[in-house]
């Protein structure tokens, strides 16, 4: 792990235009975060906690969203060089060993930024962390030496020698913090684009006598997000990372491929999860849970030995006690379904405790919004509510009570008794038939009658 002589600069302020999109492409989220803070907490894990992180004006709004981290702002989008400069004008960077990234690279591990430190604490002015992509086309090709590298030519600007190169720059760095400055404030817009280009630090180290190696990434690892299929890829790549894990975990998954999981999932162990199922920011399952397929969960917390699903929905807050069972086609928000209770279909359980060993009828709501307030409802322990009832919140129903089928339920209802709202039922002898008959004539005489033909003059 890295120490605290590393600092960090995050560049995260390219326009994304190939995204097609007003939001910035670093914010563009994986796995259920911004794709930046990926980076960051890739930093975190490598142990570099100091960072600054370059934004264009756009996200200047949302600066906060960094914090602790400072940003600074490249309003004119001027290269790679110029982002760096701003940062080293803003922000008060005295490390050993300056690390710079890209915040549309979320894939890039922790592992990886700890090799790259490494080795240029070991004597280089600059590390470069290098790929070998399966298609070169665009990226800065490293003309190296033995293991230094002698410059890295753009693809705007190499010859058709160079663009036969697949060593290619990924764009991170470890620089020593002691040059990092005089070569950054050294460099010139003479190219192609007329951009300052950060890689042509490179040349200005060795000038200086520098040592300037590199280490080799995966491309997986490496790739940034330009485009929508970028993003794509990143998730495709994240996920399997993260299924792999689970599976390693204790997790069965019955079709990996289509079970979706986000940065901060949290598996026990003996898990079974169906296909088809999605899991958002913010989900743990304890251990012996089932979740049978189809099923969406996002802020929610499913405890040990549970049974969820198919087609199950846990919105934010919901609470999934142990034992506990949870249906087809039911949607839980903002409430906890204790431990043993039952709410096996068609129900809707907002704002609520269902209580210990509790059941849940068919096609149950709990009428927890009246248009102005959301409001709770209490179901107490071994209680049963009949199917179709409605609960119109507030409402507590006693430990033991019991709601007949169709039940509307204004008022509470006291323990181990019987609420019921439905009207008697009365029987009307024959009337079924004789309303058959009647429908029956009527149709039979419509169609007798002759139709009329006359359109006028």
């Amino acid at each position: 792990m890295t120490s605290a002589e590393t600092f960090a600069i995050i560049l995260a302020a390219g326009m994304g235009t190939r995204m097609h999109s007003e939001t910035p492409k670093v914010m563009h989220q994986v796995a259920g975060r911004p794709a930046v803070d990926h980076v960051l907490a890739g930093l975190n894990d490598a142990g570099v906690t100091q960072s600054v992180v370059v934004i264009g004006p756009e996200l200047e709004s949302q600066s906060g969203r960094f914090a602790p981290h400072p940003t600074a702002v490249q309003r004119d989008r001027l290269g790679t060089g110029h982002a760096v400069k701003i940062a080293l004008d803003e922000t008060d960077i005295s490390s050993n060993t300056v690390l710079i990234v890209y915040g549309d690279t979320p894939l890039l591990t922790s592992a990886t930024i700890e090799r790259l430190v490494e080795l240029q604490r070991s004597g280089a002015g600059i590390c470069l962390l290098a790929f070998r992509p399966k298609n070169p086309a665009a990226y800065g090709r490293l003309i190296v030496e033995g293991d230094q590298v002698d410059r890295i030519v753009e693809a705007a600007d190499a010859s058709p020698e160079e663009l036969l190169v697949t060593l290619c720059n990924s764009g991170v760095m470890a620089v020593s913090g002691d040059k990092l400055a005089t070569w950054v404030r050294s460099l010139k817009n003479d190219n192609a684009k007329k951009e300052y280009y950060l890689t042509d630090i490179v040349a200005l180290a060795r000038a200086d006598g520098a040592s300037c190696t590199f280490v080799e990434g995966s491309e997986d690892e490496l790739a940034g997000i330009n485009t929508r299929a970028d993003l794509a890829e990143a998730e495709r790549i994240l996920q399997v990372r993260y299924r792999t894990a689970a599976m390693e975990g204790g997790v069965t998954l019955r079709d990996p491929e289509s079970v979706y999981l986000s940065f901060d999932t949290e598996f026990g162990t003996d898990i079974e999860v169906g296909p088809f199922t999605v899991f958002g920011p913010g989900v743990s399952v304890a251990d012996n849970v089932i979740i049978k397929g189809f099923c969406h969960f996002e802020n929610a917390v499913i405890g040990r030995d549970a049974v969820v699903g198919p087609y199950a929905r846990l919105r934010p807050g919901a609470a999934v006690d142990a034992e506990a069972h949870i249906g087809n086609f039911v949607e839980i928000k903002n409430a906890r379904i204790e431990e043993g209770a039952k709410v096996n279909h068609l129900t809707y359980i907002g704002d609520a405790r269902v209580g210990k060993g509790a059941n849940v009828g068919a096609g149950t709501i709990t009428a927890n919004y009246d248009g102005f307030n959301k409001s709770f409802t209490d179901i107490g322990e071994n209680a049963s509510i009949g199917s179709n009832s409605v609960l119109v919140a507030p409402v507590a129903i006693g430990d033991g009570a019991i709601t007949g089928a169709g039940a509307v339920v204004r008022k509470d209802v006291p323990a181990d008794a019987i609420a019921i709202t439905v009207a008697p039922q009365d029987n009307r002898e024959n009337t079924a038939k004789r309303y058959k008959e009647a429908r029956a004539t009527l149709a039979a005489k419509k169609k007798a009658a002759p139709k009329n033909t006359d359109k006028g003059s």
